[in-house]
Parts: structure tokens; C-alpha cells; sequence
């Protein structure tokens, strides 16, 4: 009966908790320094989204969002595709409407 015993006290196997990513520090409210950033650099992109814009500017998505509507008001950019999940937007080139 001792050797039964001795082999149920086996160390259990310790699982890594896995990688944990850090939680990206991205601005909510546009600065002068980002909004101007915004304005100038906006109008060289191709392809204009909220990925693009929270990736490069460091800013959340309902600020990108709110940014993207705001430019096309003003005409610098144009709508490619709406849709509910995905806005996809590209530089307005003057004559092409």
C-alpha cells in the first residue's frame, strides 16, 4: 500500500499564465498638437479609417470616428464605404466629384 500512496504526490503541472499585453494609453480628448497633426496629415492617407487613425495618432475609436465625420464635412476626405461596423475613407482629390 506505500508505494500506491507515494506516487499520487506528484507535483501538479503549473500552467503559465500566457503573454499579457499592455493597454494602449490613447488620447480621448484631441489636443492642438494631435488636431493639427490630424488636418495635415489626414489628407496624404489613401485609405482613411478608425484603425488607421487610432493606430497613427494614438487616439481612441469614438475620438477617430467623431474625427472622420468632422473631415467630411469639410471635404478632406470622401465616404468609399459605409458601413455599421467598418467606415472606410479616402483623400478628397479636387475634380473628381
Amino acid at each position: 500500500m506505500a508505494p500506491a500512496a507515494t506516487g499520487a504526490k506528484k507535483q501538479k503541472k503549473k500552467w503559465s499564465k500566457g503573454k499579457v499585453k499592455d493597454k494602449a494609453q490613447h488620447a480621448v480628448i484631441l489636443d492642438k498638437a494631435t488636431s493639427d497633426r490630424l488636418q495635415k496629415e489626414v489628407q496624404s492617407y489613401r485609405l482613411v479609417t478608425v484603425a488607421t487613425l487610432v493606430d497613427r495618432l494614438k487616439i481612441n475609436g469614438s475620438l477617430a470616428r467623431r474625427s472622420l465625420a468632422e473631415l467630411e464635412e469639410q471635404g478632406q476626405i470622401k465616404k468609399v464605404i459605409s458601413h455599421s461596423k467598418c467606415l472606410v475613407y479616402t483623400r478628397a482629390v479636387g475634380g473628381t466629384d
